[in-house]
């Protein structure tokens, strides 16, 4: 298998679709465009990032392609740049949000590998803002708030807010005044959002600052999910250009961000703060469906049927898979139950039980259904509106 190369099983990857659906549709009432580009690149590609330079400890050793070296990249940005200097840019294009969810490889030490959160082949939620000096600020800030929007509806907490700064030694790049401009944006960025941050020396990207939002585990360890950085150094390095309304030719200003970090590292840690118990939006069965015996079986594979057909991720649970209660309890981290009996299939019902344990009583199964898709579109934390339990 490989260590580090983590397999997505059926529920693990119902979870990881969900969360790539609702961060694409995010980025996309954004403003943000998709795109998708490959996982190999030229060694020449990230000679002219700085990566083969400054990160070449991390990145796995070229492979020969005939005439050439083709190596698996550790970072997406050098292929967004591509994508904007694929063509002219006016001014009136900016700014320009390229977005992806696109795998790399980063060939992280044995010893440094952790379950999910520490991988080597990686699925970040990648996005990269071409904008005006005058625009970075507010584009980074925006960024911030898409991060928190992103983490209300995940149900995690950011721990600490940290402006990640240039230490001693040769891994970042010598120019004093590009890291003077970046940071001193990042901190505008800071003060206009009203973030209280700590500031940490030795935790920059190798080309620039950045703005890490920190989670915690139950345990308290910390860690990195989301990233906001201004970066002047990409742009010049591949002569990134765009038309300004002056007909003069102008460099623009590079924003990465990162919503939610890598969709393993996200997993892991809603797992952990979830404990399995998933928001119903994101749950790898969202409704499973019980009925008491096998004469209730028709209806039951009848409402499966409606709310497959609805967009709900529904299961059966049928009388050959043990007594009633043995499988409400095999259910009990599935946010919705609805059993189905002889009175309930006589009067096209369905008795509803919640996974905290409320019992909101038998509703007819178009009603359960509506109120069950309302909760899932509106990515809420509330599992039934507050009616009186029953």
């Amino acid at each position: 298998m490989g260590a580090g190369l983590p397999y997505w099983l059926p529920d693990g990857a119902a979870v990881r679709h969900a969360l790539e659906e609702y961060i694409r549709e995010a980025e996309r009432r954004a403003g943000y465009r998709h795109v998708y580009s490959p996982v190999l690149g030229k060694r020449e590609l990230y000679e002219i990032s700085g990566h083969w330079d400054h990160y070449r400890d991390d990145m796995y050793p070229p492979m020969r392609l005939g005439a050439e070296e083709a190596v698996l990249r550790p970072s997406l940005c050098p292929h967004h740049a591509l994508i904007y200097r694929s063509r002219a840019r006016s001014h009136r294009e900016l700014p320009l949000r390229i977005a992806e969810l696109g795998t790399m490889h980063r060939a992280e030490l044995s010893g440094a590998l952790g379950g999910l959160t520490r991988v080597r082949a990686i699925h970040l939620n990648d996005a990269h803002v071409f904008c005006t000096l005058d625009q970075a600020v507010a584009e980074a800030r925006a960024a911030l708030e898409l991060i928190g929007r992103a983490y209300a509806d995940l149900g995690i907490k950011a721990v600490r807010h940290r402006l990640s700064l240039p230490g001693a030694g040769g891994k970042y790049v010598a120019d004093p005044e590009l890291w003077r401009r970046a940071t001193a944006l990042l901190r505008q960025v800071l003060a206009e959002a009203g973030v209280e941050y700590e500031e940490a020396p030795g935790e920059a990207a190798f080309y620039g600052p950045k703005i890490d939002v920190q989670i915690a585990d139950p345990a308290g360890r910390e860690s990195t999910l989301s990233t906001v950085q201004i970066d002047f150094h990409q742009p010049a390095r591949f002569g990134l250009r765009y038309t300004g309304p002056d007909g003069a030719r102008h460099r623009p200003v590079m924003v990465h961000r990162s919503v939610i970090g890598s969709v393993e590292r996200a997993v892991a840690h809603l797992v952990e703060v979830h404990g399995g118990a998933f928001p119903a939006w994101l749950a790898p069965v969202q409704l499973v469906v019980l009925p008491v015996a096998e004469e209730q079986l028709e209806q039951a594979e009848r409402l499966v049927r409606d709310a497959v057909e609805l967009g709900l991720r529904a299961e059966l649970a049928g009388p050959a898979q043990g007594t009633l209660g043995a499988r409400i309890r095999a259910a009990r981290l599935v946010p919705y139950q609805a059993v189905i009996g002889a009175r309930e299939a006589g009067a096209g019902l369905a008795a509803v039980r919640l996974r905290d344990g409320r019992r909101p009583g038998a509703l007819p199964v178009p009603e359960l259904l509506r109120r069950i898709t309302a909760r899932v579109a509106a990515h809420s934390a509330v599992l039934w509106d507050e009616d009186p339990l029953i």
